[in-house]
């Protein structure tokens, strides 16, 4: 049986019993069913190839379940990947308007969009650079903006920061919060990284082996705004050693 797909206009994204099996008969997920709402920023950990990424691509639209049902406005969803994916001959500016230019915005108005977004995101200065020219935190950055001009009420990151350096990742993880404190999207984010769950999230969702199973769901009870001294907290560290055990866990 095929997947319905309905329209939130509230600002949220849930799934109801999705299911994901491949042409080859693989199985990737299985009975997955929770709601992201606005202001709330879901993360979701699981081992390599538990379709944490199949996940982001059918809430997306990229890929059309097999089961089960999705609920987002796709006409205005935010979506960060793993790589930045920038054109390599368009300079940030350029990049960061892009997604206005596909939706025929007049040009004054891409343009303002744009550069609000260049400076939200600490890229003022940049906008005449190519990314040849930027580090891999700087890309993200740009990246991160391009989404920005869309006003997503719904933004999804696919381990947006996993190809950047401990201290730059740390950085990016902070300038994230002060988006989602900004816009008051409803986040759903994907990483490996227990710590960086914890530090951005509201709820951090364990899932299995595939086929990919939510076995794990944790409240994450740290008022916002949080300072990157939290991650040397007791109760951070309580916490992170919780997921990390159901995390262990789900492997088997």
């Amino acid at each position: 049986m095929g997947a319905t797909s309905q329209v939130l206009t509230d600002g949220s994204l849930a799934f109801d019993g999705i299911g994901m099996v491949f042409p080859d008969g693989t199985e990737a997920l299985h009975d997955i069913s929770f709601t992201v709402n606005k202001g709330e920023f879901v993360t979701v950990v699981g081992p390599s190839g538990c379709g944490k990424s199949t996940l982001l691509k059918i809430a997306s639209g990229l890929l059309e379940p097999t089961g089960g049902s999705v609920s987002v406005d796709r006409d205005h969803l935010g979506y960060v990947f793993q790589d930045a994916t920038l054109l390599q001959w368009r300079t940030v500016r350029a990049n960061v308007e892009l997604f206005s230019e596909l939706n025929n915005v007049p040009v004054a108005e891409r343009r303002q969009l744009a550069q609000e977004a260049i400076d939200l995101v600490g890229l003022k200065g940049f906008e005449d650079h190519y990314p040849k020219s930027l580090s891999g935190g700087m890309k993200m950055r740009c990246s991160l903006a391009r989404s920005l001009t869309l006003k997503p009420p719904v933004f999804l990151f696919d381990e947006p920061f996993g190809a950047v350096d401990e201290i730059t990742r740390e950085h990016l993880n902070s300038e994230t919060q002060q988006l989602f404190l900004r816009e008051g999207f409803a986040g759903l984010f994907i990483t490996h990284s227990i710590s960086e769950a914890v530090f951005l999230s509201t709820k951090v969702l364990v899932m299995s082996a595939r086929p990919g199973q939510i076995v794990a769901e944790f409240d994450v009870p740290f008022d916002y705004p949080r300072d990157p001294s939290l991650r040397f907290d007791p109760d951070f560290a309580e916490l992170s050693g919780k997921v990390s055990v159901e995390l262990r866990g789900s492997h088997s």
